[in-house]
């Protein structure tokens, strides 16, 4: 076989974790697949995000929660699990999880071909890989979705300012969620550990504002302690303590829901995950705990359609796995898309009423917001994705 052209059975485009979720989640009944990422290494940038009880019910199944619960505190909320878990030790959980040589590294996927029920993968350094199933977790620009003529991810006009302050010997905040807020804006506070707090900023600046606080972590992080001088001192103390190196400002943007129930998010062996399927405002906390239940619902369906054994000879064997395959993905299409439309419509509705500016509407949401957005939390978080079939 020449080189330059490989065979996959499944092929997953992108090592965050929606795709490392479901490779793993493959994994756990006996399937291999392989994941291509584009960067050299495993991306663990970015900062922390709040996992709820579906994550955890999530990450258990796949059987890394153990290990990750050690790694961060318990928020004080009631009677759900919730913790502010760090992207990079849930991505390396993951990862360290898959066997050796599961993820190809400087592997972009440029373009898809079809060539009968396979498709080929033409990648950025001019290779060829022939696979029987393509799942795209390739983010908001994703290859996958654009193949699958899926509309791209809208702006909403805000953008969200992110950062970690780290302290070298322990911080004396409580276990809890603090959250702010004020005329246009939205931010908020959650420890990760007993040495890191991760805090948020989201606004609607003018263009002008937005264009200087993209283009530097400094004015970002200006811009933000401008807008929070009515904060407690020790609150404010955290942003001041934050390395402008750490500092990352990007717009928010989503796919509208109607993009998720009213295209096809499968096509034959092809299908989406993660941001490539449902980029989402982070008002609802639910964005990365639904790339892990993607994960699992895809992982599962998958994996019965996969490893049900075939009738009658080679050649129809091959025409009836396909069909259970492209049914397979129908079903993970099915049961995602209605949760990911109320997901997407409820969290961008929050943010528009959290982020509302004038006299009237911030006195509503000040004095009758708080108990309803932990009810709202609380409600969306209480959700099982199931399990995985063993075989």
């Amino acid at each position: 076989m020449d080189k330059m052209q490989a065979v996959e059975d499944i092929v997953i485009v992108g090592a965050g974790i929606a795709g490392l979720s479901t490779a793993l989640g493959l994994y756990r009944m006996g399937l291999r697949s392989l994941i291509l990422e584009s960067a050299d290494r495993l991306r663990v940038s970015g900062f922390s995000f709040l996992a709820w009880m579906n994550a955890w019910k999530a990450l258990d199944t796949l059987g890394v929660g153990d290990k990750l619960r050690k790694q961060h505190i318990l928020l004080d909320n009631g009677t759900h699990e919730a913790r502010c878990v760090r992207r990079k030790l849930v991505v390396e959980a993951l990862a360290d999880e898959l066997p050796r040589g599961s993820i190809r590294y400087n592997s972009g996927l440029v373009s898809i071909e079809q060539k009968g029920h396979a498709k080929l993968l033409h990648l950025a350094d001019g290779s060829v890989i022939k696979t029987k199933i393509l799942i795209g977790c390739d983010g908001v620009n994703s290859v996958v979705a654009k193949w699958l003529d899926i509309p791209e991810p809208v702006l909403t006009g805000r953008v969200a300012t992110r950062g970690l302050a780290e302290y070298p010997d322990r911080h004396d905040f409580k276990a809890e969620f603090l959250q702010y807020f004020g005329d246009g804006f939205r931010c908020g506070f959650l420890p990760v550990d007993e040495k890191s707090i991760y805090w948020f900023f989201t606004c609607s600046p003018s263009l002008d504002v937005e264009k200087g606080i993209r283009s530097s972590a400094s004015k970002a992080k200006q811009f933000v302690m401008s807008k929070l001088a009515n904060l407690p001192e020790e609150v404010r103390g955290i942003i001041e303590r934050t390395e402008t190196d750490i500092v990352f400002s990007s717009p928010l943007r989503l796919r509208l829901p109607w993009d998720v129930v009213g295209r096809s998010i499968c096509k034959g062996n092809v299908c989406v995950a993660g941001d490539a399927l449902h980029p989402m405002t982070p008002d609802l906390a639910q964005g990365g705990c639904s790339a892990l239940e993607d994960g699992i619902t895809l992982a599962r369906f998958l994996g019965e359609a996969l490893l049900k054994k075939p009738k009658g000879g080679a050649e129809e064997g091959e025409e009836e796995e396909h069909k259970r395959i492209e049914k397979g993905l129908e079903k993970y299409a099915k049961e995602r898309k209605w949760r990911l439309f109320n997901l997407t419509t409820t969290s961008y509705l929050l943010g528009a009423i959290q982020q509302s500016s004038g006299m009237v509407l911030n006195f509503v949401r000040d004095r009758c917001f708080p108990r309803m957005l932990l009810q709202l939390y609380l409600k969306w978080s209480d959700f099982d994705c199931g399990k995985l079939y063993i075989p």
